[in-house]
């Protein structure tokens, strides 16, 4: 049985004193021993947060990280630094990465093998557009993105990964997959890592869904079989992020 996984991607929000207040705000609310918890939270609030959440169930994970371990990067923070500060997980290919940054499919398979080789856990994220969903194509995307993101990857640290389906198109927007929409996908995801690999492979990696989950759809899309957690953007910010790790 795979261990569920949420985790909040706080994007740019909150200031360092706003972050330990927010740790603090959810702190009993997030307190489930059959769950783990992540705050993937921004560089600025790595370190205060670490401090904030010892002596609890929660692990820090970080939104971003550079493929060298340093030099003339400015602007940059290394997986050593992100270890050194008490990180355990880190987002690799969110679609705002994607779109914004410009970060292609080769770029990220150089981020996820580096966080494996630091001892970092990749949450690797892949979704598809409004538009290509309506082309029918949408698993021949995600398919292209996990191949190419775990090109080079060994069976053992694919195990031990994280996979984020974010359908782009209900990010931020208040549109959700419908659970069985997020399932199939979700499941086509798990086909494929056992085409790449093999079924026992496959069945380690837990798959997350990340499309505006909420407190009122997490139970729900969280009964799927191969929906093992959840990839949180606004509600992570809010009390109610204690009702999707509870549901």
């Amino acid at each position: 049985m795979r261990r569920r996984i949420i985790a909040g991607n706080w994007k740019m929000n909150k200031t360092p004193s706003e972050a330990v207040a927010l740790v603090n705000e959810l702190k009993n609310l997030v307190n489930n021993p059959e769950v783990d918890v992540v705050y993937c939270v921004p560089a600025i609030d790595i370190v205060p947060v670490c401090e904030a959440v010892k002596g609890t169930n929660v692990k820090v994970g970080a939104e971003n990280m550079y493929i060298e371990d340093k030099g003339a990067y400015t602007g940059e923070i290394s997986p050593d630094m992100l270890v050194d500060a008490g990180v355990s997980y880190v987002i690799i290919g969110h679609s705002e990465r994607r779109e914004y940054f410009g970060e292609d499919d080769e770029f990220l398979n150089l981020k996820v093998k580096k966080a494996i080789e630091k001892g970092l856990t990749p949450i690797l994220c892949c979704g598809e557009s409004l538009e290509q969903r309506e082309l029918g194509i949408t698993m021949d995307w995600i398919r292209m993105q996990i191949k190419s993101g775990l090109a080079g990857v060994d069976k053992k640290d694919v195990a031990n990964m994280v996979i984020a389906y974010e359908p782009i198109w209900a990010i931020g927007t208040g549109k959700t997959a419908t659970s069985d929409q997020a399932q199939e996908v979700c499941k086509g995801i798990r086909d494929c890592i056992s085409e790449m690999y093999d079924k026992e492979t496959s069945e380690s990696v837990r798959i997350q869904y990340g499309g505006s989950m909420n407190a009122g759809n997490a139970k729900e899309l969280l009964s799927k079989p191969d929906i093992d957690g959840g990839l949180i953007g606004g509600a992570s910010l809010k009390a109610e992020f204690g009702d999707i790790v509870n549901a």
